[in-house]
C-alpha cells in the first residue's frame, strides 16, 4: 500500500526551462549545493541553505544540458554534457566559473555519460561517440581513449540510450552496462572490448538504468509501462528477475540511493515513484509536478537524517524532498 503523497520540503524555482539533470554536492555541510542542467543551456548552482541560485554557468552555446556530475573527491570540479556535442570540465574553486577543458563527441543523441573513479585523481568517462552505436571510454584527466565499444554487425541494438560503469572491487577490471534503443541491456567487459551478455527486457528504448554492484542487481525503465529488475550472474549473464507494471508509460530516469535501500523513478506522468530496493516494494508516489519528471537524484550528506532527494521537471521546477531518510 503506497502512502498519500507528501509535500516537497521546498521547491527551487528559476531554472526558466526544463530541468534535465541534477547532481548534489553536500560534502561541505556549511555550503551544500545542488547542480542542475536545463534545456536553455544553463547550469545552475543552487545553495541548499538559502534555496537560491549561487551561480549560473553557460558553456554549451545555449544548447540543452543533459548531464552534470561532480568529480569524486574534487569538490570544485564539474563535468557537463550538452546537445552542442561537447563535454566540459569546469573549475569552480574560489568563485571561478571557467571551462578548463572540453571534449568533442560529435554525437547527436541524448545518452548521458557515466563516470567512474578508478584511482586517486584518475577517472574513466564513458560517452556516446561519433558512430551512432559507438561508446568510447576516455581516461581523465588525460582524455586518452582507452576503450571503444561497438556492437557486432547485425546486432541491431540501435543507439545507446543510457550508460552505467562499475567495477566489482577497486583495481579490478571495469564493466559497462548500456541500455539501447531496441530495449536491450548489454553488459560489456571494457578491457576485452567485448559484449558479455544481452538481455532483451524491454520492447521500447531504455531511458534509464542503475546498478547495485554489491547485490549484482540492476533496474531499467523505458518509454513503456514497466520497470525491470535483473541480476548479473557469476557466469557473466544478465537474467531478468522481476517486472513491475506501471499505470502510465514512460520512465525518464532510474536512480538508486547510495545506501542501496531506495529506488526512485522519474515519470513522464509527472510523478516520482519510490520503491524498497530489496523486494521492489512500492513505498510512495510523489505527485507534485505539472509536467514530465526528467531526473531524480539523492544527496550525498554524510548523516542519513539529512539526506535529500531532488527531482527536475519539464515544468521548470526542482522539488526537494526529505523522505525515507531514517532507514
Amino acid at each position: 500500500m503506497t502512502l498519500p503523497s507528501p509535500d516537497p520540503e521546498y521547491v527551487l524555482r528559476g531554472a526558466n526551462d526544463a530541468v534535465n539533470t541534477l547532481c548534489f554536492s553536500c560534502s561541505d555541510p556549511e555550503h551544500p549545493l545542488l547542480f542542475s542542467g536545463s534545456s536553455n543551456g544553463l547550469i545552475h548552482l543552487w545553495n541548499l541553505k538559502t534555496h537560491r541560485v549561487d551561480r549560473t554557468l553557460e558553456g554549451h552555446s545555449k544548447k540543452s544540458v543533459h548531464w552534470v556530475k561532480t568529480l569524486p573527491n574534487r569538490r570544485n570540479a564539474l563535468l557537463s554534457q550538452g546537445r552542442d556535442q561537447k563535454i566540459c570540465l569546469w573549475e569552480l574553486a574560489e568563485g571561478r566559473d571557467t571551462v578548463v577543458d572540453s571534449i568533442s563527441t560529435e554525437n547527436v543523441g541524448f545518452c548521458k555519460c557515466s563516470l567512474l573513479e578508478v584511482a586517486e585523481k584518475r577517472w574513466l568517462l564513458a560517452t556516446p561517440w561519433k558512430g551512432l552505436e559507438e561508446v568510447r571510454v576516455l581516461e581523465l584527466p588525460s582524455k586518452t581513449s582507452v576503450y571503444t565499444l561497438k556492437p557486432e554487425a547485425g546486432a541491431k541494438l540501435g543507439m545507446p540510450m543510457c550508460l552505467k560503469m562499475w567495477q566489482p572491487s577497486l583495481g579490478s577490471s571495469p564493466f559497462l552496462l548500456a541500455g539501447y534503443e531496441d530495449g536491450s541491456v548489454v553488459l560489456w567487459n571494457l578491457s576485452m572490448g567485448k559484449m558479455l551478455s544481452r538481455l532483451a527486457c524491454h520492447q521500447e528504448p531504455i531511458m534509464g538504468l542503475d546498478f547495485d554492484s554489491e547485490k549484482a542487481k540492476g533496474a531499467s525503465g523505458s518509454s513503456e509501462k514497466m520497470l525491470c529488475v535483473w541480476r548479473h550472474s557469476e557466469q557473466q549473464n544478465l537474467e531478468l528477475q522481476q517486472v513491475y507494471h506501471l499505470t502510465n508509460p514512460g520512465i525518464a530516469e532510474v536512480t538508486l540511493r547510495q545506501d542501496q535501500k531506495i529506488l526512485a523513478t522519474a515519470g513522464w506522468d509527472h510523478r516520482i515513484r519510490l520503491f524498497g530496493w530489496k523486494k521492489l516494494k512500492p513505498l510512495a508516489i510523489l505527485d507534485y509536478h505539472t509536467a514530465a519528471v526528467h531526473c531524480v537524484a539523492f544527496s550525498d550528506h554524510s548523516q542519513p537524517s539529512e539526506r535529500l532527494m531532488a527531482a527536475g521537471s519539464k515544468d521548470h521546477r526542482i522539488s526537494v524532498w526529505s523522505i525515507y531518510n531514517q532507514t
